[in-house]
């Protein structure tokens, strides 16, 4: 594939999914904004304590199969063959319908012990239990995702994403408009319940492989390949689900139920606004890196072209966020959350070296080096936790963004150091440039917020406003865009050359 043929790949796959996560996003947001005025700081707390848990049950009963299956089927697709494309498809159907009935049936029968020992609050022991359909329904809809992933199906996970999310917020709203309070558990089941259904109509669709049926040896090895990969990365997301967990509960029992749910507005609007770049990221970027994982040149290429366009497409986002936190925290919450915006402001900061460490870590994934990708996820996490734990007693809920920078300030070396050993890679010059750019404006934005407020925020939109055009520029410039969005990025260039020579 030619560079303008890569870099277009990229973007189209980064647009279709990324529109599907936005209206995600948007819909999302709308539906965490009426809890957030139904139920308060302290249920929007609640909300991500519950959310938190069935979470960590999910990692621990899925048992990483959703990433392993992704690379087996995607591993088969590559080489186009249909026996082993068959046979990754079969085994993890049957071996996500087992682990979804066990996890759901262990959760529920541990239904006390967690409510007791997680949240608390014995009296909860109901509502967890009925959280059982939550770690069920999740695993099933993500082996479901990890073959339209690993098939490369992204319109149609688009549309699963798109559906799914209007539907579950149909279900939720009504839910906490029907019996309020009550009804924060069907709030909670809605979303992966609207996911599964969507998704078994969207793998019914797929073409039957055209295989001999497959013998039980090979699904047992397949068995074995899901197992062995995936319970490393089960213990990886374990890990951090855990860790998130953690940070959560420390929040709750020093700080109070009103901080947890600043904590959690942070963490839902930082998670959010950035999930189309790392969706798009694992939907169409980890199964063709898989597919090239012995080629270091064309591994090399790949991350630096990824790094790049997630960078030009978000570091917009990225700096109008930091100037622009407390508005968003008071438009999408209310005025109570005003004590996030520090917390989304230090998570910002943290989330541009996620978008550059993201790439090198599906290196790992691709490569199924398990044990590596379990120690370097488990390492950042515990930074996490640990600095969240020492930096509240000082600095309060905003020592919690500051913990989820320095993770991803460990976690990006690390990722580096790991990739340069491999394939002997190295970053563009772009990449370091774009890279660094944002850090040093988040930085200016973050360091005059609490003295000078009006004036902080405006350099950061003027500042994403002055990234977007170079971004149109660029973008323009490596993929040779025709239509509409290539007669912007065209006049933006221009703009940019007129402004140049004026200046001289």
């Amino acid at each position: 594939m030619s560079k303008d043929g890569s870099y277009r790949q990229i973007l189209r796959s980064s647009s279709i999914i990324g529109g599907a996560s936005v209206i995600n996003i948007a819909v999302g947001l709308l539906r965490i904004k009426v809890a957030a005025v139904l139920l308060g700081p302290a249920g929007v707390g609640l909300i991500g304590l519950l959310t938190n848990l069935a979470g960590t049950a999910s990692a621990v009963a899925g048992l990483g199969v959703g990433n392993v299956g992704t690379r087996q089927i995607a591993e088969a697709v590559g080489r186009n063959d249909a026996a082993a494309m068959a046979a990754a498809r079969r085994a993890l159907f049957l071996g996500s319908l087992v682990l979804a009935l066990l996890g759901a049936a262990v959760f529920w029968a541990l239904r006390g012990v967690l409510a007791a020992r997680v949240l608390g609050e014995g009296s909860l022991a109901g509502e967890v239990g009925w959280l059982a359909l939550v770690v069920g329904l999740t695993v099933a809809a993500a082996s479901q995702t990890a073959l339209l992933n690993g098939m490369r199906q992204i319109g149609d996970l688009a549309r699963v994403t798109v559906l799914s999310a209007l539907l579950s917020t149909l279900l939720g709203i009504g839910a906490l408009m029907l019996w309020g309070r009550s009804g924060l558990v069907a709030f909670l089941i809605a979303a992966p319940l609207a996911s599964f259904l969507l998704g078994h109509v969207y793998v019914a669709r797929l073409p039957k492989v055209q295989a001999p049926r497959t013998p039980l040896s090979v699904l047992v090895g397949q068995w074995r390949v899901l197992a062995r990969l995936g319970a490393a990365f089960m213990v990886a997301g374990l890990a951090v689900t855990l860790g998130q967990l953690l940070a959560r509960t420390l929040v709750q029992r020093q700080l109070g139920a009103d901080a947890l749910g600043y904590f959690q507005a942070a963490a839902t609007i930082s998670m959010t606004y950035i999930g189309f770049v790392l969706t798009a990221m694992g939907t169409d970027y980890y199964p063709r890196l898989t597919a090239a994982i012995h080629d270091h040149a064309a591994v090399n290429r790949m991350v630096n072209e990824q790094t790049e366009v997630a960078l030009l497409l978000a570091g917009p986002v990225f700096l109008a966020m930091m100037g622009l936190a407390p508005w968003v925290i008071d438009l999408l919450y209310s005025q109570s959350f005003h004590p996030a915006a520090e917390v989304l402001r230090w998570q910002v900061l943290g989330d541009i070296l996620k978008v550059v460490s993201w790439p090198l870590g599906f290196i790992i994934l691709a490569a199924g080096n398990g044990r590596t990708f379990m120690l370097t996820e488990t390492l950042a996490v515990s930074v996490f936790v640990i600095l969240t734990w020492l930096g509240l007693p000082l600095m309060g809920v905003a020592a919690s963004g500051m913990a989820f920078f320095a993770m991803y300030a460990v976690y990006l070396p690390m990722v580096y150091w790991l990739a340069r050993r491999r394939t002997g890679f190295r970053w563009a010059r772009g990449v370091v440039g774009n890279a660094m750019s944002l850090l040093l404006v988040g930085a200016l934005v973050l360091g005059g917020a609490r003295w000078y407020p009006i004036l902080s925020a405006v350099f950061g939109v003027v500042a994403a406003c002055g990234f977007l055009l170079h971004s149109l520029i660029k973008l323009a410039h490596v993929t040779n865009l025709p239509g509409s969005l290539g007669k912007i990025a065209n006049f933006s260039r221009r703009v940019a050359s007129k402004m140049a020579s004026r200046s001289n």
